[in-house]
């Protein structure tokens, strides 16, 4: 799948994601001061959790985030969360769009939503940076990694979201999460490398590294609008996994992108980084732990082997709603074409951990 044509955009709203739109308009009008309509709404072609639309007026544009309609696993879709964590890094300076009203009443569209800024600039889709010189994908690089470097810096408790999560224990509860669901959601149905990781993650877990800050829970370059013209990071999106957590954890997954091959999700490996002008994986952790003050990532190869596993029962529950027809992207067939190969490579990069 070209991840770039197929996520570009946006369609008509699919049929069973539709909703009253003169209802939405109305709830504007009392909730967003800079709103006026008349209304026009459209989906984002990109996603595959919380459907996204684009909100057109004569004034300008917004973004409604919902919780999808139908059956949903209990603690997912949290679009509530998604508005906190919005709302207290803004306050920051952080790069995030600027929220405007969180809807909790099912009254209104048939679920829980809340409204944003649309933020002009490029999503860039893979993550070799197609069509960039060298140069610019260095510093394109380097601005993902001080802007996660820039989210890992924050006091929790002291921008209001000291209460977001629970402050240890990170990756433990994350392996119980995941692996839970991954085995409660029977629709997705079994894979063998999945179950074997289950229990090898179990039996290898780490130290807990005693630190808590926002974890971003799917720091991507696709998740991330760029400057139009300039590597700088203008905002960072989809925060329905955000949590507080360990650092490293949230970091690693971000270099996940080392590890899978071009083709396979947004991969790197078997490029000739340095022709593309993209630092090596050694010296991307080197710059953050620069940024970030600290010697190293001591679980770095457990925390890889638990990101891919996580990334890959994210995809089985994508394909979990995709039989109970419950699934917000068009592509969510091609998507799941990746869960094998992913669980492959996360049993290949178990076995040959240094633990």
């Amino acid at each position: 799948m070209d991840r770039t044509t197929a996520n570009t955009g946006t369609r008509e709203v699919a049929e069973r994601l539709r909703f009253d739109e003169a209802a939405l308009a109305r709830w504007m009008e009392e909730h967003v001061p800079s709103f006026r309509g008349p209304l026009s709404v459209s989906q984002f072609n990109g996603g595959q959790s919380n459907p996204t639309y684009k909100l057109d007026t004569p004034g300008g544009s917004y973004v409604l985030r919902r919780k999808p309609p139908g059956k949903t696993l209990p603690g997912a879709h949290a679009v509530d969360r998604e508005y906190r964590v919005l709302s207290a890094l803004g306050a920051q300076g952080f790069p995030v769009p600027r929220v405007h009203a969180l809807c909790e009443d099912q009254g209104v569209i048939g679920t829980a939503f809340y409204a944003m800024d649309l933020v002009p600039g490029r999503i860039i889709w893979e993550a070799h940076f197609p069509g960039l010189t060298p140069e610019a994908r260095t510093a394109h690089f380097d601005a993902m990694n001080g802007t996660i470097a820039q989210l890992h810096g924050y006091d929790p408790a002291a921008i209001g979201l000291g209460d977001y999560g629970r402050a240890s224990g990170f990756v433990e509860r994350q392996v119980a999460r995941w692996s839970k669901q991954y085995l409660a959601d029977t629709d997705g149905g079994r894979v063998p490398d999945m179950d074997r990781l289950v229990d090898w993650l179990a039996k290898h877990l780490p130290p807990d590294s005693g630190e808590s800050r926002i974890a971003h829970g799917d720091f991507r370059c696709d998740n991330m609008i760029f400057d139009a013209e300039a590597p700088p990071v203008r905002a960072v999106l989809d925060w329905e996994l955000s949590t507080l957590g360990d650092p490293a954890s949230d970091f690693t997954y971000h270099c996940l992108m080392y590890r899978m091959p071009a083709g396979l999700f947004t991969g790197l490996a078997g490029l000739d980084l340095p022709a593309l002008g993209i630092p090596s994986e050694e010296e991307y952790v080197a710059a953050y732990c620069r940024r970030t003050g600290r010697e190293g990532i001591p679980a770095f190869d457990y925390l890889i082997v638990f990101n891919l596993f996580r990334l890959a029962a994210i995809i089985h529950g994508i394909k979990g709603r995709l039989a109970r027809g419950s699934a917000s992207s068009a592509h969510a067939l091609e998507t799941v074409k990746a869960l094998e190969p992913l669980a492959a490579l996360a049993w290949r990069e178990a076995e040959k951990a240094r633990l």
